[in-house]
């Protein structure tokens, strides 16, 4: 696993520099808090990927809704303050029908990431429902995909599968891939995408990539460009915009597919 010291440096250069700041971080209509120092896990943090995320599909470059005809149903694993799938959720004409977002099932973790859906939701567009739900990787996804049928016109599962700055915990690799075969729709059309901190080492992500190959999912890397192009107003920390650009630049990140659905 990277050093922690290497997250912390991120996170840092996010909240770190601003004494006057409240803690929050805005993002276009968006208000979020990171999580209280929880017992667990890095939820609170908000780290770079994340941000890189959020700015493509603010641009467009990634879709949180396949077609115009479908009801696209997004999960979040690991989603910390969930600040990709609640932006999706704003985005009037291009919100999923459906985003679930859990992370572990810690209760400062999700008493903050509950605050964060509750806080935001006067901005989800009409047609977006959101949930937040506890779920531990490798475990049963029955919950999940309970949710996903209550929406689906098809099976029992999500179209769309998020993983923001999870392959640094290199231990869990095997239960991620575990949860995103059991949730991710076998159809061509159904994307994971995956984002990572350059912190986390080469190797890392690269098993885990060489590992999802194996088990069926095809991972293709996208380029990305250490300037931010993003409209909207992002604030918090002392945030601006050669900031976002050199977090940006920090993530790596991959666009998954079914080899054979």
């Amino acid at each position: 696993m990277a050093d922690l010291d290497d997250f912390l440096s991120d996170s840092a250069a996010l909240f770190g520099g601003a004494q006057e700041d409240d803690g929050t971080i805005q993002y276009g209509p968006l208000v979020l808090t990171p999580a209280p120092k929880a017992n667990t896990l890095l939820a609170d943090h908000l780290f770079s990927p994340s941000l890189l995320l959020a700015e493509l599909l603010e641009r467009g470059i990634i879709s949180f809704l396949l077609n115009s005809t479908s009801f696209t149903l997004v999960v979040e694993l690991g989603a910390g303050c969930a600040l990709p799938s609640l932006l999706s959720s704003t985005l009037s004409g291009r919100s999923p029908c459906l985003a679930v977002i859990t992370d572990y099932p810690d209760e400062t973790i999700m008493k903050n990431l509950s605050a964060n859906v509750e806080r935001n939701r006067p901005n989800f567009d009409k047609e977006c429902t959101v949930h937040v739900c506890g779920y531990e990787w490798g475990c049963d996804v029955a919950p999940l995909l309970n949710i996903a049928e209550q929406h689906s016109l098809k099976d029992r599962a999500f179209d769309i599968v998020v993983m923001s700055d999870l392959l640094h915990f290199d231990g869990s690799h095997d239960v991620l891939l575990k949860s995103l075969l059991s949730l991710l729709r076998r159809d061509p059309s159904a994307r994971a995408y995956i984002a990572a901190g350059k912190y986390t080492l080469p190797h890392v992500c690269e098993h885990f990539v060489s590992e999802a190959v194996k088990a069926g999912i095809i991972l293709d890397e996208q380029e990305v460009e250490s300037v931010w192009k993003g409209q909207l107003r992002v604030s918090g920390g002392g945030l601006d915009r050669e900031q976002l650009g050199t977090r940006k630049g920090m993530s790596r990140w991959w666009v998954g597919r079914w080899a054979n659905p």
